[in-house]
């Protein structure tokens, strides 16, 4: 199996400073990214500390001393091109010392860390207005265009960012009123579209003398969904906002960025990396970048925190899931509950089936199904995405079993083909999908909801997925790879690295009967998140739960001040010198009105701690459900891929059993049923963060020496 496991050299675990050599006083940080070893593009931005008398720089041997300028916190900064591939040596001299460090550059077509792109991909740069492009890199020349607010409340296209429509709106910066006029930035890096929207006074943005009309922040954006890949996308996670662009806030985003385009988590944070060094470089430092966007983006955010820490600072999930493993989990088993019920199980009643689910309304099954189903078969979900279909991939590329068995899969789980590597048995990638000894409607029986008899007949014909996404009678067995490589490698994000320092605002918007598409997000997800930091760190007081109703001004309001609640949480942590950890910073540094909590009203919103199962105030507009393998007996974190087995007991079921019923146990779980008691089957602690997955220019082929872990 093709698989690296490399971590970026000891260089990093210093943070973003690389010191000057033993007893020498001056110090180079790459600013732009403080990986030095992961640099990508052409240039990137520089702070020497302190500006010493008489300081000269080169890089690889040429002065480059007049590109930095003096900053007011005594340190010089300067924007450093002509970058190529590999390897640069920049040089700090000055009369009272001299600094030194080693830059690994990369293309800014990538890949950096997340391992080889997969081929083919096929471009789509001509959706965003840019110039068509050729596989595999998929480059266009960066377009620059404005916008501008108006006073109804639309952004509208303007031609020249100098000119003043009579219908301008403003936006505030600081306290200041300014123009309310947008510089969008289109170009591609990382092989994906990317869009930067900021307010602009006109002038070129320049990283060494900062926007007056920014700022100083970054909201990084992340789209929805959860599918495969192959092609470039037709959206980002979308960056004219008007919430964050009028208070002077910077917005960026990627189409590797939108989970529905792209469901490797890998894959974003690389290109957020990479979209987030470009913005440095051309706007300047930034103070801190805050993660926003729901579902999917949700599950990039809470994944990205913590397995590649410190590219976003604090997080604002929205109807969140965990990661990308738990959605195909509950794809998979309301799949098979929708087979069941169309065939075996027809006479179950609609309360028998909402039981066996668990959500709070059966529907949320039906739409995972049909929503989700077709991202486990190889093609079934080719250019279909959620809310728009793309045709970027020709069916003549789709893979055929019989007439094209090399062609493009496009199922969630091919997305993970690099970590969990290819099976050659079958060509597809490795699966962690398992539902082997699963009790599937254990609490329905033992609240009566159903007979025994039902209960066993639903565990008998419930059956399972082939490699292939078909529906067949035997469960769907993981492979013993691909589950360890989902712990070692926190696939399964487990909250036990970057989140840990993290401050995470989960905004649960009350979708659990939202109708078609809507109630896939339940809320049982934010505690299962909780409930990860929790057994992960002894505490979960670094993630606030608030919840709102999915009205206009509930929804409006509640962004509002989850947005600036997570600015003054962020500027506190800065603030805060003390000899306390990190972790104790963002915990002690968590504004006193924030908390869990809910909206009765948009200008009513209740400080009460969030349970599961729901209680206290909130718990009345807002009850929690659960979920199918929660009814099943799963444990809340829900983070055991595969169960071990013990033998049936039959004193767990609260129902009297006739000697019939006990065989019929025997024979339906002739392996066992799931002791959850245990830890799962491959369930190991994660290797660290910032993995890197055998790139030639990072890491290695074939089988590496266990990584670092970086702290």
């Amino acid at each position: 199996m093709l698989r690296a496991l490399v971590l970026v050299a000891a260089l990093l675990a210093t943070g973003s400073t690389i010191q000057a050599e033993a007893g020498q006083p001056l110090a180079i940080t790459t600013v732009a990214n403080p990986r030095p070893q992961l640099i990508s593009g052409t240039r990137t931005l520089l702070r020497i500390s302190p500006a010493a008398p008489g300081l000269r720089v080169t890089q690889d041997g040429r002065d480059v001393t007049t590109v930095f300028q003096s900053q007011p916190d005594g340190s010089v900064l300067g924007l450093v091109t002509g970058l190529t591939p590999g390897s640069h040596q920049i040089t700090a001299t000055a009369r009272n010392g001299h600094g030194t460090t080693r830059l690994t550059v990369r293309p800014s077509t990538g890949p950096v860390f997340s391992g080889p792109q997969q081929q083919p991909f096929f471009c789509e740069t001509t959706a965003f207005g840019l110039a068509p492009a050729t596989q595999p890199d998929c480059s266009a020349p960066a377009v620059v265009s404005y916008q501008y607010r108006n006073t109804a409340g639309r952004f509208a296209p303007l031609a020249d960012p100098a000119s003043r429509p009579a219908d301008l709106a403003t936006a505030t910066v600081d306290g200041r009123s300014v123009p309310y006029v947008v510089r969008v930035e289109t170009g591609t890096i990382d092989r994906a579209v990317y869009q930067i929207a900021a307010l602009t006074d006109g002038a070129t943005p320049s990283a060494l003398r900062p926007e007056p009309t920014w700022n100083g922040r970054l909201v990084y954006s992340f789209g929805g969904g959860c599918n495969g890949g192959y092609h470039q996308g037709n959206s980002t996670g979308g960056v004219l906002n008007d919430l964050m662009l009028s208070q002077g806030y910077a917005v960026a985003s990627s189409t590797l960025n939108v989970l529905d385009q792209n469901c490797s988590t890998m894959l974003s944070a690389e290109a957020a990396m990479m979209v987030k060094e470009h913005f440095v470089n051309t706007y300047g430092p930034v103070r801190y970048t805050i993660g926003w966007g729901g579902s999917g983006g949700a599950i990039q955010q809470y994944a990205i925190a913590d397995t590649y820490p410190g590219i976003l600072d604090g997080i604002v999930p929205g109807v969140s899931f965990p990661d990308p493993l738990s959605v195909m989990r509950v794809t998979s088993d309301c799949a098979l509950l929708e087979d069941f019920f169309a065939g075996p199980g027809g006479a179950f009643s609609p309360d028998q089936r909402q039981a066996i689910a668990g959500f709070p309304a059966y529907s949320s099954c039906v739409s995972w199904d049909q929503s989700f189903a077709n991202r486990i078969t190889p093609t079934g979900s080719c250019n279909k995405q959620i809310f728009s279909v793309s045709n970027a991939i020709p069916a003549e590329a789709m893979w055929n079993r019989d007439t094209n068995p090399d062609g493009v899969k496009c199922s969630m789980n091919q997305q993970l083909a690099n970590q969990f590597g290819i099976d050659p048995r079958t060509g597809f990638a490795r699966s962690a999908l398992d539902n082997v000894g699963v009790q599937y409607g254990l609490q329905a029986l033992n609240d009566g909801h159903i007979t025994i008899d039902q209960f066993l007949t639903l565990n008998q014909r419930i059956g399972g997925f082939d490699v292939e996404g078909n529906p067949v009678g035997r469960r769907t067995t993981a492979d013993q790879r691909a589950l360890t490589a989902a712990y070692r490698d926190s696939v399964l994000v487990s909250g036990s690295l970057g989140l840990r320092t993290t401050p995470i605002i989960d905004q649960r918007t009350n979708l659990d009967h939202g109708g078609f598409l809507s109630d896939i997000h339940t809320t049982e997800w934010s505690f299962v998140m909780r409930t990860r930091l929790q057994q992960a760190n002894g505490t979960a007081a670094n993630q606030v739960i608030i919840q709102n109703q999915r009205t206009p001004d509930q929804t409006a309001e509640a962004s509002r001040y989850q947005l600036a609640a997570m600015d003054r949480w962020l500027a506190a942590i800065a603030a805060d010198h003390s000899q306390r950890s990190a972790q104790q910073k963002v915990i002690a540094n968590k504004p006193g009105d924030l908390g869990d909590g809910c909206y009765l009203a948009a200008t009513e919103r209740i400080v009460s701690p969030l349970t599961y199962p729901a209680s206290g105030p909130c718990a009345t507009q807002y009850p929690v459900g659960t979920n199918p393998r929660l009814v099943a007996g799963a444990p809340l974190p829900l983070d055991i891929l595969k169960c071990r087995l013990r033998p049936v007991d039959f004193a767990e079921y609260r129902v009297p059993l006739s000697a019939l019923d006990k065989d019929r146990l025997r024979s339906t779980f002739p392996e066992g049923v799931c002791d959850y008691r245990a830890p799962g089957v491959g369930q190991v602690a994660p290797l660290g963060s910032w993995l890197s997955y055998g790139d030639s220019s990072v890491g290695t082929f074939g089988h590496a020496p266990p990584p670092i872990r970086l702290r």
